[in-house]
C-alpha cells in the first residue's frame, strides 16, 4: 500500500513539473529567462501589443522599422485604424496591407511623413526620434535635470529625451551617454513602450557621486556642435527652388517645380522646347537645399526672398525672387560651430539610414550642409527641418568653415566644370540638374569656396580685367551685343587653347567651343579673372 501511494505521489509530482515547464517556455527563441527584457516582452505580450510563441524569434538586437513601431504604438493607444483619412503618402498606397496603421498614426500625429510626403514604412529610426515617438503617444511632461552627456541642448529630439529620462523611462548607458543619433533596437523600442505604460518596469538611475574635493570640475563640452539661437533664420527646405519674377505665373507643366517635394529632374524631362524658352524672364536664379536666404515679402502661399550668397548690387540682402512658402523653412538653430560638407559629386542623395534603404531626398553638386558627426563612409547631415541624415562622404569635402576652403587651382575649376558636359541647360538654372552660362560657373567657383556674382552682366564688372591675349584657364570670358559693345548677354569659362566651355541656351547642352567662332568672336566683350595667379 506504502509502496503505490509512493509511486502515485511521485507521479502527481512529475505531472506538476511538466505543467511548470511548460508554462515557463521562453516567449521567444531569442529571450531566456536572463534577458534584461524579458518582463517588459512578456508584459506587452500579454496585452497583446507583440505576439509571441516558443517558435518565434523577436529580433531583439534587429533595428525595428517605422512600421514595426507604428504598430506596437497603435496597439498600446488602441487606436482605431478602420476608416482613417487618407494621408497620401507618396511611398505607400491604400491597398498597403499596413495603411490603415500608417494612416491613423500619421494622422495622430505621433509618426509623420517626411518632407518628401513619405512614411517610408521599412526605414529604421534613431534613439532619439523613438524618444519624441513615445512622448507624443503618451502625452509625457517632465524635464531632466542631469542630462546625457552627448545630447545637444538645441538638437530637435532633446526635450522628448529629457522627458524620458525625468521619468526613469530612459536611463541610458554607463557612461551617461544616450546616443540619440543610433538607430533603435526592437528590444529598446519595446522596454520604452513597457515602461511608458506601466510604471513598475522604470529604472531610477542611481545619483552620480559627487566629484572628489581635490578634482577639479571639467566642464562638459558638448557632443554636437549646433546650438540655440536668439535670431531665427530661414533656409531652403527643398532639393532646389526656383525664384521666380512674379508669384503665381507658373504653369501646369511647372509643378514639378513648386510643389513640396520638388523634383527638378522630372521637371526638366516633361517640358519641351518651347515650354523650356517660356522661362526666360519669367525666372532669374535658384538656391538649393539648405541655403540661407532672407524673406523680404509674403503674398498668399508666395514669399519674396533673397538669396544671401548670390551677389546684386541692387539688393543688399542678396539676389530676390519669388519662391513657394511651403519651400522654407524657419529654424533657431546656429550651426556656425559646425565644419560643413559642400557635395563636390554632380549630385548626391541623402539618406534617412546607413542601410541605403530609405531616401530622403536627391541633392545638387554645390549643396553645403552643417556636419554634425563623422562616421565610417558617412557623413551625419544637419538638415533644415528633419534633424540628422545621412551623406556618402565619397560624395563631399569636409571643411571646417566655408573660409577654411582652400582656394583652387585653373585646373581645379576647369575640371569640376567638365563633369557637367552634355548637361542639358536651364534658364536660370544654378543646379546640377540645369545650369544656365553663369550659374554653372557661379556654382563651380562656389564649391571651391570663391563666392562671385550670379549673372553674367555683374560677373562681368567683379574681378580682375584680362585681355585676351593674356587668357588663362579659369578664366570668364564675356559676349555682348552691338558686337561686343553692348550688354553682356552671355559667359564662358576659358579652359586654354582658345575654347570655352559655355552653356549655350535653352536649345543646346553644356559644351566647349571655340571663343573665336561665328557669333562669339564678333560678340567677344571682355575677359574677368577671380583665380590669383
Amino acid at each position: 500500500m506504502l509502496r503505490r501511494f509512493i509511486v502515485f505521489f511521485a507521479f502527481i509530482i512529475l505531472l506538476f513539473s511538466s505543467f511548470s515547464n511548460a508554462s515557463a517556455a521562453p516567449l521567444y527563441k531569442d529571450v531566456g529567462d536572463d534577458h534584461p527584457a524579458k518582463a517588459e516582452l512578456d508584459f506587452l505580450a500579454s496585452k497583446g501589443i507583440i505576439t509571441g510563441g516558443p517558435g518565434r524569434t523577436f529580433g531583439v538586437d534587429a533595428e525595428i522599422t517605422r512600421l514595426e513601431a507604428a504598430e506596437m504604438i497603435v496597439k498600446s493607444l488602441g487606436l482605431d485604424t478602420s476608416s482613417p483619412v487618407n494621408p497620401n503618402f507618396t511611398d505607400v498606397t491604400p491597398d498597403h496591407v499596413s495603411f490603415p496603421v500608417m494612416a491613423t498614426i500619421a494622422n495622430s500625429g505621433i509618426m509623420i511623413a517626411d518632407e518628401n510626403g513619405a512614411f517610408n514604412p521599412d526605414a529604421p529610426f534613431t534613439r532619439g526620434e523613438a524618444a519624441v515617438f513615445i512622448v507624443r503617444s503618451f502625452d509625457l511632461k517632465g524635464a531632466s535635470k542631469t542630462p546625457f552627456v552627448d545630447v545637444s541642448p538645441t538638437y530637435w529630439v532633446t526635450e522628448a529625451i529629457s522627458t524620458l529620462q525625468a521619468m526613469n523611462i530612459a536611463t541610458g548607458y554607463p557612461d551617461n551617454t544616450f546616443k540619440p543619433l543610433a538607430n533603435i533596437t526592437k528590444s529598446d523600442f519595446a522596454v520604452f513602450i513597457a515602461r511608458a505604460i506601466n510604471p513598475d518596469f522604470r529604472i531610477k538611475a542611481p545619483p552620480a557621486p559627487a566629484p572628489a574635493p581635490s578634482t577639479p570640475t571639467v566642464p562638459t563640452v558638448p557632443a554636437s556642435c549646433e546650438k540655440p539661437s536668439k535670431a531665427k533664420t530661414v533656409k531652403v527646405n527643398v532639393q532646389v527652388t526656383s525664384l521666380w519674377h512674379k508669384p503665381g505665373i507658373d504653369r501646369a507643366v511647372d509643378r514639378p517645380s513648386i510643389s513640396t517635394p520638388v523634383d527638378i529632374s522630372k521637371w526638366m524631362k516633361t517640358m519641351n522646347l518651347k515650354q523650356k524658352w517660356w522661362l526666360v524672364d519669367k525666372t532669374d536664379t535658384q538656391a538649393l537645399f539648405g541655403d540661407e536666404v532672407v524673406v523680404l515679402q509674403k503674398s498668399g502661399k508666395w514669399s519674396k526672398i533673397a538669396v544671401k550668397d548670390q551677389y546684386v548690387p541692387y539688393q543688399k540682402e542678396g539676389y530676390p525672387g519669388w519662391v513657394p512658402t511651403s519651400h522654407l523653412f524657419e529654424t533657431a538653430t546656429d550651426t556656425t560651430d559646425c565644419s560643413i560638407a559642400i557635395v563636390n559629386a554632380k549630385s548626391s542623395t541623402l539618406y534617412s539610414d546607413t542601410n541605403k534603404k530609405n531616401k530622403y531626398i536627391d541633392i545638387s553638386y554645390t549643396t553645403i550642409l552643417p556636419v554634425i558627426k563623422e562616421e565610417g563612409e558617412w557623413l551625419h547631415v544637419l538638415t533644415p527641418q528633419n534633424g540628422v541624415k545621412y551623406l556618402p562622404k565619397k560624395d563631399a569635402k569636409v571643411h571646417k568653415n566655408y573660409a577654411a576652403v582652400p582656394k583652387p587651382t585653373q585646373k581645379d575649376i576647369v575640371n569640376s566644370a567638365k563633369m557637367f558636359l552634355g548637361l542639358p541647360y536651364l534658364w536660370a538654372g544654378t543646379s546640377s540638374f540645369g545650369f544656365d552660362c553663369s550659374g554653372i560657373i557661379y556654382s563651380v567657383y562656389k564649391n571651391h569656396g570663391i563666392l562671385i556674382p550670379r549673372d553674367s552682366f555683374y560677373q562681368a564688372t567683379k574681378g580682375t580685367p584680362v585681355s585676351k591675349s593674356n587668357l588663362q584657364p579659369g578664366d570668364l570670358v564675356f559676349f555682348a551685343g552691338n558686337g561686343g559693345k553692348g550688354k553682356v548677354y552671355h559667359v564662358g569659362l576659358y579652359i586654354g587653347d582658345g575654347k570655352m566651355l559655355h552653356a549655350p541656351n535653352a536649345s543646346d547642352k553644356v559644351k566647349i567651343e571655340s571663343i573665336s567662332a561665328g557669333v562669339y568672336k564678333r560678340n567677344y566683350s571682355g575677359a574677368r579673372r577671380y583665380l590669383d595667379k
